[in-house]
């Protein structure tokens, strides 16, 4: 008996040993992925630039992203290689940030952008393969939580010293840290063995079949479940998007706040509660299915744009950025492990999260510029209760459409 106790334990040491370059990878990518992003629109407020004219280079690289998203979730599902997938778009984006520190010409800046959007959709499905691989689908729940968690917490404390950094010494210091998180992601990346990443569990195959063939590219179309999740997700997305940046740009434009701190207060607020809301999303799933995750993260949206309405500056950073993080948190843990579940079987797991990255990422892609030139000609305030409604629509399809989904 005390044998099979010793010999399970040093099962789980192991299982935590070869997982915590996974974990490692996930906390260091937040910054890495974003580069100097999340701070574009306050550095090029603070040059000039209007709202309408930065929600358009946004927009242009936003679109880029959604474009590639479902070739690259394809590719990842068919490549041995899938570490390379966040190796060479961590690189591009490091690149990517660099020309906005060089150059604010439009097409400059744009160019950026579409680099980072670009490097972004690669390394979000390359994760979830590469989990995939490690864990199997019994396993995926709880480590796709374990690697939200780090994830937030690694964006929680890139943007905190990117804040400072930014506030003392100037931008180009906050790309030099997403540079050096980014150096240090690579050789975690290098620390996961290739040995340990199951191909066939990663892309969704039936693990205990080695003849199963893929399904074919169609399966993603025809599955009802999966379009009902990225038709929310996109009214989801078109209202939360920009509101970060409309609030910092609020803030920045009214004398409010110092750009780079304001935003960096921001981030690590929101990135704070993902932490809480993920592991509780994570705890929740175990016990429930996602249907009702995914509703409380939707209606989470009309309270944030009520919230960023009626408090400005510093007096609504804390709840408008709390709102935040709960929604993100739960749907950083829902969706990936409901694309997972509903393909599981299929092979095509990470074309299906391709497919779901890339319409969500519709409304991602048109809210910059959408939103941009609303608050331009009305103001951002009422663009704030426009962006809340569309958390309204969001949970109007998903509650219309229950019978569906409702058994992820």
């Amino acid at each position: 008996m005390k044998a099979e106790q010793s010999q399970s334990r040093r099962q789980v040491q192991s299982g935590k040993r070869r997982l915590w370059p996974l974990l490692a990878v996930n906390f260091f990518m937040a910054d890495m992925q974003s580069g100097i992003g999340p701070f574009v629109g306050v550095f090029l407020a603070e040059r000039g630039w209007a709202t309408g004219l930065i929600g358009t280079a946004m927009t242009i690289g936003n679109i880029a992203g959604m474009l590639i998203t479902t070739p690259i979730g394809g590719f990842i599902d068919t490549t041995d290689h899938k570490r390379a997938m966040i190796i060479v778009p961590g690189a591009a984006v490091v690149a990517a940030s660099s020309i906005i520190l060089l150059s604010q010409n439009f097409w400059a800046v744009a160019i950026s952008q579409v680099a980072t959007a670009i490097a972004g959709a690669a390394i979000v499905p390359a994760v979830t393969g590469i989990t995939l691989g490690m864990v199997g689908q019994k396993g995926f729940n709880r480590q796709n939580g374990r690697n939200q968690a780090f994830n937030h917490a690694g964006n929680m404390l890139g943007a905190a010293a990117s804040g400072l950094l930014g506030w003392r010494f100037g931008y180009f210091w906050v790309f030099m840290l997403a540079a050096l998180f980014g150096a240090i992601t690579v050789a975690c990346v290098f620390m996961i063995s290739p040995a340990l990443i199951n191909n066939r569990a990663a892309r969704g195959s039936k693990e205990d079949d080695p003849d199963h063939q893929p399904s074919g590219l169609t399966v993603v179309l025809k599955h009802k479940p999966l379009v009902v999740l990225a038709a929310a997700l996109a009214f989801y997305q078109l209202g939360s998007a920009p509101i970060v940046t409309l609030y910092g740009l609020s803030a920045v434009s009214s004398k409010l706040a110092n750009g780079p701190s304001f935003v960096a207060t921001i981030i690590v607020i929101a990135q704070g509660t993902m932490i809480v809301s993920s592991v509780i999303g994570m705890r929740v799933a175990e016990k429930r299915n996602y249907w009702w995750i995914m509703l409380v993260a939707f209606l989470v949206l009309p309270l944030r744009g009520l919230s960023a309405f009626l408090l400005s500056g510093w007096w609504g950073v804390v709840p408008v950025e709390i709102l935040d993080g709960i929604g993100a948190g739960l749907l950083s843990v829902a969706v990936p492990a409901m694309v997972a579940r509903s393909l599981n079987s299929t092979g095509r797991v990470n074309l299906g999260q391709g497919a779901v990255i890339t319409i969500q990422g519709a409304g991602a892609a048109v809210s910059p510029a959408l939103t941009g030139w609303i608050a331009q000609w009305m103001g951002y305030s009422p663009t704030f209760l426009i962006c809340g409604g569309m958390g309204v629509v969001a949970a109007a399809i998903w509650i219309s459409m229950r019978s569906a989904i409702r058994h992820l």
